[in-house]
């Protein structure tokens, strides 16, 4: 019933820039929360940043300050800026929502994944 779309990754250089967009659509009745996780081969899952309709944000320790996380409350999309990007931050990126649907459930969505590769 819902369905997560995210996009915007690809191939750049060190200290390079890359945008991702995440749409959420379907039976929406609201968003709690919109965020990016990552995984990097041979490793865990964990949180890149995210952003809860209290306007609260949080960032991983590791991409403060170069990283934004905003969100388009009116399409329900969230996009994550990343600049200065490293070698370490090459990963499949993972949009994530906090979603209640028009059957009054509430559950995580989350997105196919895109991949980001960080190389010279």
């Amino acid at each position: 019933q819902v369905q997560l779309v995210d996009s915007g990754g690809g191939l750049v250089q060190p200290g390079g820039s890359l945008r991702l967009s995440c749409a959420a659509s379907g039976s929406i009745v609201s968003i709690y929360a919109m965020g990016w996780y990552r995984q990097a081969p041979g490793k865990q899952r964990e949180l890149v940043a995210r952003s809860t309709s209290g306007n609260r944000i949080n960032y991983a320790d590791s991409v403060k300050g170069r990283f934004t996380i905003s969100r388009d409350n009116a399409k329900n999309t969230v996009y994550l800026q990343m600049n200065s990007l490293k070698a370490e931050d090459t990963a499949v990126y993972y949009c994530n929502a906090d979603i209640e649907t028009t059957l009054r459930r509430r559950e995580d969505y989350w997105g196919q994944g895109t991949q980001v590769t960080v190389s010279s």
